[in-house]
């Protein structure tokens, strides 16, 4: 196990703790000293502390080598150039350790949550760990700006970029040192946004991302610029979005996602299913057409959007789920109305939405992009609850 716990450029408060030279040994270890002594009480594995110095521009290094002479079990490593990215990209490409990890050298984040958060790596289940303050069992103290733009990052994010998981700067994080090692390479970043371009790399890769609740007390004396971080975290976001975008950045993923294949049965029944999807709709379109000569476009829309449900349930039940027989066929048709409710509010949806006096065509093309998302609900429904075949097992 490696653990790194970076040391920014300026020194914060726990920094300044240590630099006091009439405190005790104990006392001038700080944070070093706590968590050799916590991991060698509660931590049930072999670790390593390293103490990352990039930088400082004060007596941080001496410190540190000191340091790695009294703990056992700890190292420091030092840097010309300042950056958090720069600093774990040295320390986690040189490792030897099955797991790497880092957190802020001040601690915030409660030593408790540190083997929840290796264990799934340590199981081979996820490849990466985060902690995460945004989590509704997570205990956070800090300020209402620190707060705010933390959220709104992370939506921006979640939105954004389609990012799946909650928090990308919390300092708290660990990886499988394989997965570390091949997603480096393709990390540009050496500052602040390294943390959140490796998820992003990584959850593009198929790779999975374990999150932990933490217990988390901000530093009100931080030296974070957050306006310039902020910035920088913007410009970075556009960077992997152009890259994504342009097929850059591939990475060499475990064999485990390389044989990655679609859930038992989906290769059969998605293509038998676009099929009578497809059919569906020209009969939809060509029904709603008709109707609509001599009706609104609402009624028109679910007279239509009935008839072809009705036929869609009974064809796919037969062709794409292979369910055969009567048993069962009147549950599968009311249930698979649940389907037709949810296409019907989003058909009518889209049509209300139109200005009055639109075209014929106009009509048609809402209500075909309503219908599209309207029949991925519908495949999921059908597959996972009306002919999901271990519900119909139990019957």
């Amino acid at each position: 196990m490696s653990l790194a716990a970076w040391k920014p450029q300026q020194c914060g408060p726990a920094w300044s703790r240590w630099s006091s030279r009439s405190t005790t040994s104990s006392g001038r270890c700080g944070p070093a000293s706590r968590l050799q002594t916590y991991l060698t009480r509660n931590f049930p594995y072999g670790f390593r502390i390293t103490i990352a110095d990039n930088a400082s521009t004060d007596d941080t290094w001496q410190l540190a080598t000191e340091l790695a002479r009294e703990l056992p079990n700890v190292r420091a490593v030092h840097l010309d150039e300042k950056g958090r990215g720069r600093a774990l990209r040295r320390v986690w490409s040189q490792s030897e350790a099955d797991i790497v990890s880092y957190m802020d050298v001040d601690l915030s984040t409660d030593l408790d949550a540190f083997l929840p958060l290796v264990a799934p790596l340590l199981s081979g289940h996820s490849d990466l760990a985060i902690g995460t303050r945004l989590a509704r069992a997570a205990r956070v103290e800090r300020g209402p700006k620190r707060e705010f733009i933390s959220r709104s990052y992370n939506l921006l994010l979640r939105f954004g970029m389609g990012a799946g998981f909650s928090d990308a700067q919390c300092g708290f994080k660990a990886a499988r040192t394989e997965i570390a090692q091949a997603l480096l390479p393709g990390v540009e970043d050496e500052q602040w946004f390294f943390d959140t371009e490796l998820l992003l790399l990584a959850e593009r890769h198929g790779l999975r991302i374990h999150e932990v609740p933490v217990d988390w007390v901000d530093d009100p004396d931080s030296r974070v610029e957050i306006v310039q971080t902020a910035l920088d975290d913007l410009r970075g976001l556009v960077r992997v979005g152009r890259r994504a975008l342009s097929g850059a950045a591939r990475i060499p993923v475990p064999a485990r996602v390389e044989r990655a294949e679609l859930p038992k049965g989906m290769a059969r029944q998605l293509p038998r299913f676009a099929v009578v999807g497809v059919i569906s709709t020209l009969a939809y379109l060509l029904l709603y057409s008709l109707l609509r000569q001599v009706v609104p476009p609402l009624a028109a829309n679910a007279v239509a959007l009935l008839v072809t449900a009705v036929a869609n349930t009974a064809a796919n039940r037969r062709f794409t789920f292979g369910v055969r027989g009567s048993g069962g066929a009147v549950r599968h048709q009311f249930e698979g109305l649940i389907a037709f409710l949810v296409g019907l509010a989003l058909t009518s949806g889209s049509l209300s939405l139109l200005p009055a006096g639109v075209s014929h065509a106009v009509e048609l093309i809402a209500v075909i992009v309503a219908n599209a998302a309207a029949t991925l609900v519908r495949f999921l429904l059908l597959r996972a609850w009306v002919f999901n075949p271990e519900r119909r097992a139990t019957r």
